[in-house]
């Protein structure tokens, strides 16, 4: 129609920007837990994990910038109206876990050496960490509602995505997640890693499996896109 304007575009705000900020200070602080816990810079495979996740880091969130900054806007707040209690319980758990592994990867692969893992191991690790990157940075892409908690988003609308890696799993976000709970220890070369990084996989997969029962209960469309849709983490399987 004449003198009608097209619909703005989303774009970055404050709130993105904030989520950036926030996000890379904790990566940061993260590769600082772990040569801390080393005890040392020099070491090979922790700069191979450091490589990995700040080139996925830099890239995802500029195309996120680009193409779906709402997820960003959205995910500069946490904690929201209507965020689940169990997900209110693991931004406690999670962080010092995470932390927990951190240190424990720098004592057992370096700082003490309790254990040894063949180099040919981090190769596998990087093999299986570049996937789960560009499926969890795929999901973010296409789901504008892919915020850091499981709450049923009224307040945004909230629909059913179907796109991209959600054809194919209903979590795909997770599912990234969850193979570099696995891919982490061989990167850095520490199978005690395995004890806080497998917790944390336990951890995710109920907290899929809990916000799967919300969403199918509450979220127009949901169990519909379930029955089509069947396998939750692993394509075909599961």
């Amino acid at each position: 129609m004449p003198g009608s304007t097209a619909p703005q575009q989303p774009r970055l705000t404050r709130s993105g920007i904030r989520s950036i900020i926030a996000q890379t200070l904790l990566m940061l602080a993260s590769f600082a837990v772990l040569f801390w816990s080393a005890g040392t810079l020099f070491w090979t495979n922790a700069w191979i994990l450091v490589a990995l996740v700040s080139t996925y880091w830099i890239v995802s969130e500029t195309v996120l910038a680009r193409v779906n900054p709402e997820t960003l806007n959205a995910r500069g707040e946490v904690v929201k109206t209507g965020t689940k209690g169990f997900d209110k319980l693991g931004l406690v758990v999670v962080p010092l876990l995470t932390i927990c592994s951190m240190v424990v990867m720098g004592f057992d692969a370096v700082r003490f050496q309790w254990s040894h893992m063949p180099f040919w191991l981090t190769i596998v690790g990087v093999a299986i960490t570049i996937p789960a990157f560009i499926t969890g940075a795929w999901a973010m892409t296409v789901n504008k509602f892919f915020e850091w908690t499981a709450r049923i988003q009224k307040d945004r609308k909230q629909y059913v995505c179907t796109t991209g890696p959600y054809s194919v799993i209903r979590h795909p976000g997770y599912s990234g997640y969850i193979v570099t709970k696995i891919a982490y220890p061989l990167i850095l070369g520490s199978w005690w890693a395995f004890v806080p990084e497998g917790t944390l996989l336990v951890i995710f997969i109920i907290r899929t499996a809990l916000e799967d029962r919300a969403l199918q209960k509450e979220l127009p469309g949901y169990k519909d896109y379930a029955q089509k849709v069947r396998y939750r983490l692993i394509p075909f399987v599961w």
